[in-house]
Order: structure tokens, then C-alpha cells, then sequence
């Protein structure tokens, strides 16, 4: 609720989450913004959950579903790409080539948004980011937290312009990149 309500959305008129689930993110922003067209973008079995979950809310007009491995194929094109609690479940290299994905499939001025709990730059004062860390350290193989300061690097990295770092809970945050 706190993407639908705080993101600029009025500049843009496509979205997708990419890694969708059920479609909580698609849903929310759908509803906060109705001049949006959006689509979650999952694994194939995730579909029946996803559509189910969005006619609940009337949303199948505007909020589609797209198939697919954010490793093995390509990611849609839409002016806003978001990944939410995604980029955590993996290593560096997994990490970079996913933001890179993400800007190949952005046109010129759209956007990334990435929203974690994200460690604090100082590693001390978030408890959030440093607990989920740890999680993800016990849960994946590879996988592991990090600053907002780390991402707007690694979207640099793959080409984004801009970057920025935006409070959205007392535990979650966005990093915003540009291309």
C-alpha cells in the first residue's frame, strides 16, 4: 500500500511485478491508481492464484498475469518494473544480472523499484534488515540482505541514471532507479 500511495505513479501508465505471487503489489497499486495498467509475472503455476486473487477485487480488465523465469526468459516491458522482496533470495552475480534484466526490459525514462528491509548504511539500526539477513543466510543458499546505498550501486552498475532511496515503513524501503 505504501508503493501505491507514495511512487509517482501519475508519470507512468504500465507496471509489472516481477515476481509477483498471488498479486498483492499488482492489486494495491491498481487500486490507489486507476489510470494504471499492471501485470504480475510469476512461474506458470502461479497463475491460477494470481487470477483468482485479482477477480476478487474486480481487477482482471486492467491487471494481467505473464509467465515466466526471471533467469531463464526475458522480463517484460512495461514504464514501471517492480521486484519486491525478490533481490535478497539471491547471490551478488544473481543480484547484478537481474537488475540488468530489469533495465534492458525498462524504456528510456522508466522505472525500477526494488523494496526490502533493507539494512541501514552504517549496519547498526535497522533490526529489520540485519534480522532478514540472517534469514535469508538460513533459508537460501546464496541469498543476503543488504544497504540501499549497495542497490543504487549495483543499478548504477547496470545503467541506471538516477537512484534513490525512500522510506516506506518503519521497516521497508524502495530504491528507485531510472533509466
Amino acid at each position: 500500500m505504501a508503493i501505491a500511495e507514495k511512487f509517482p505513479w501519475v508519470k507512468y501508465k504500465t507496471f509489472i511485478d516481477i515476481g509477483t505471487a498471488e498479486g498483492c503489489l499488482p492489486t494495491q497499486v491498481a487500486l490507489a491508481n486507476p489510470h494504471l495498467v499492471g501485470a504480475g509475472f510469476d512461474l506458470p503455476m502461479v497463475r491460477p492464484l494470481f487470477e483468482e486473487y485479482v477477480a476478487s477485487f474486480g481487477l482482471r480488465e486492467r491487471v494481467s498475469f505473464h509467465s515466466g523465469d526471471f533467469f531463464k526468459d526475458s522480463l517484460p516491458t512495461a514504464d514501471v518494473l517492480v521486484m519486491g522482496m525478490i533481490l535478497h533470495d539471491w547471490n551478488l552475480e544473481q543480484k547484478r544480472i537481474l537488475l540488468r534484466k530489469a533495465y534492458e526490459a525498462l524504456p528510456n525514462c522508466g522505472s525500477l523499484i526494488v523494496y526490502e528491509h533493507f539494512i541501514d548504511d552504517d549496519r547498526r539500526k535497522n533490526v529489520a534488515g540485519l534480522l532478514m539477513s540472517l534469514m535469508m543466510l538460513i533459508e537460501t543458499q546464496d541469498g543476503f540482505d543488504y544497504t540501499g546505498a549497495d542497490c543504487c550501486g549495483w543499478m548504477r552498475e547496470a545503467g541506471f541514471s538516477e537512484t534513490r532511496v525512500e522510506q516506506l515503513t518503519s521497516v521497508e524501503s524502495m530504491v528507485v532507479g531510472v533509466k
